[in-house]
């Protein structure tokens, strides 16, 4: 059964962003707020080629971040290539169990919109992270929850709010920007 709760501690203490991060590879981070903060980061990287600012990393079962993506829409001319699907491609495409991704957690800057909750869902996710209710095309609460639809073979636990105020204003900065330059992406 689905369910949003607050944030777990895994155990350890947190580290920063670089000890985490450790000679280039991809190390295993503690906290729901040490994951955001690593979206963040990708939200960040995807205002360099003017993609909405959204990021997406995966967690597998034993805490390492296995994937991370942002936003690459724009840079790429693919309107699948959300960072929610990337990552999640990224991640099956390492091979541990083919296509499912039983165990892992998918963490995300803004409520996955239906494509990709849907994605997580066939992927089989275990949970998913967000940051930012997204009350125009949120798929995991807003709008609809294909976490806990009874209609569908798999339920994932919901994580919600983690960093929201960050990710939101990162988020209205970035449109406040196109609107004053006249470039408003759909």
């Amino acid at each position: 059964m689905s369910e949003t709760r607050t944030p777990p501690a895994l155990g350890a203490p947190s580290r920063s962003r670089s000890e985490a991060l450790g000679a280039g590879r991809y190390a295993p981070v503690v906290t729901a707020e040490d994951w955001m903060d690593l979206a963040l980061d990708e939200a960040r990287a995807a205002l360099d080629h003017d993609d909405v600012p959204i990021g997406a990393i995966v967690v597998a079962p034993g805490g390492g971040v296995v994937a991370r993506r942002h936003n690459e829409r724009e840079k790429s001319g693919d309107p699948t290539a959300h960072a929610e699907v990337l990552a999640l491609r990224d991640a099956a495409a390492q091979g541990m169990d083919g296509w499912r991704l039983e165990g892992h957690t998918l963490v995300a800057t803004l409520e996955p919109c239906p494509m990709c909750a849907g994605a997580a869902l066939l992927a089989r996710v275990d949970t998913v992270v967000f940051a930012a209710a997204d009350p125009k095309a949120g798929a995991l609460g807003s709008l609809y929850n294909f976490a806990a639809d009874p209609r569908l073979r798999h339920e994932m636990t919901l994580i919600s709010g983690v960093r929201a105020e960050e990710s939101a204003s990162l988020l209205q900065d970035f449109f406040r920007q196109q609107r004053s330059a006249g470039s408003l992406l759909d």
